[in-house]
């Protein structure tokens, strides 16, 4: 799964050509095969499939009853290999997770992370590309496609990132999800309120929380929820709002400027940094949680790890001015914690999981 544009696709063609085995590959964009897909019987699969060993779906969201039609080739083909794509959470993709329950493994793919990114091209080049990736992001287009960048991103946020949402689900003023987007992109780490993005965009709170859930589980935003345990005045039940990529986030509002123009560009190291180290998790199987903390005083943690009963807090700094230290009410109350400062020069060690 993951949002569109990040090479799932290319990843189906890679397996095409580094195995031996026999492939079969649909691609659920095309009218004919969603067709074939949506209501066949074993009998019809059995003759579709042939003598493949490998079966590669693309956009797999696209047709109805999928999960079906998936469980039906697992339970009578078990040689054989599926290998399956979708750009939107599995659970919007027609109740694929009902039928699949325990027949299958899930896996997230995001734009580019910056740990990628040093692997290709090397720890040096990436801090001299840091202020670009904090203003165009990291899709693979974008890095491809030096110079180009605005508009890929113009292009990808008009005609591709979440239009999915259109088609399967009753969305009845699309440019209402256009118009939250923006909000959101304009709030990147500070608290969000259903009730105040509902009352900015003439909507009731319970919409808007269904379609942020909605634009999360199309991979566009996710969300961090405020930690409490032990401190009166915590905020108990906030969120923050982030986009999974910078680049899309600025797209969304039509600001390319350079950081030395910008007045947001603590909120693009924000988002930035916790994409990055989220991206580190899903792929490295992280079994901690993560959270933001601050209480009603306005104290404040811009990131928590809860790794085993270990708090482990950081503050993110672009300036290289003061460094801030951890609040006194957070160290006193949770005293199992380290502390560590993320700045620009020591980066990359926390997007790599090494601090």
């Amino acid at each position: 799964m993951g949002p569109r544009q990040v090479g799932k696709t290319t990843l189906l063609r890679m397996l095409m050509v580094d195995t031996q085995r026999k492939v079969l590959m649909w691609n659920c964009d095309e009218p004919d095969v969603r067709r074939k897909l949506a209501e066949p019987t074993s009998t019809e699969l059995r003759a579709e499939i042939g003598d493949a060993d490998l079966i590669l779906i693309d956009e797999a969201q696209r047709v109805r009853n999928i999960g079906i039609t998936l469980k039906l080739m697992i339970d009578n083909f078990p040689e054989k290999q599926l290998v399956v794509t979708g750009s939107l959470a599995i659970e919007l993709s027609n109740s694929i997770n009902e039928p699949l329950t325990g027949r299958k493994y899930e896996y997230v793919m995001y734009p580019f992370s910056t740990e990628e990114l040093i692997n290709e091209f090397g720890a040096q080049e990436e801090r001299r590309m840091l202020e670009r990736r904090l203003v165009y992001g990291s899709y693979p287009e974008v890095v491809n496609n030096a110079g180009e960048e605005r508009e890929v991103l113009t292009d990808l946020v008009g005609s591709y990132l979440y239009k999915d949402i259109f088609s399967f689900q009753d969305v009845r003023k699309p440019e209402i999800i256009e118009q939250l987007l923006q909000a959101l992109a304009l709030q990147v780490g500070s608290e969000v309120s259903f009730n105040e993005l509902g009352r900015l965009l003439g909507m009731n709170s319970v919409t808007v929380q269904r379609y942020v859930d909605l634009l999360e589980k199309s991979f566009v935003v996710f969300h961090l929820r405020s930690f409490s345990r032990n401190v009166r005045t915590e905020l108990k039940k906030s969120r923050k709002i982030y986009f999974w990529d910078n680049g899309v986030r600025n797209a969304v509002i039509g600001d390319f400027k350079t950081l030395g123009l910008r007045t947001d560009v603590g909120a693009l190291w924000e988002n930035y940094i916790i994409s990055e180290r989220l991206k580190h998790n899903a792929y490295s199987s992280f079994y901690g949680k993560s959270y933001f903390w601050r209480t009603q005083l306005q104290q404040e943690v811009d990131y928590v790890e809860d790794i085993d009963g270990v708090l482990h807090a950081y503050e993110f700094k672009w300036s290289k001015t003061k460094q801030p230290r951890l609040t006194e009410t957070f160290a006193k109350n949770y005293p199992n914690h380290t502390f560590e400062v993320v700045s620009p020069e020591n980066y990359q060690r926390f997007v790599r999981g090494e601090i």
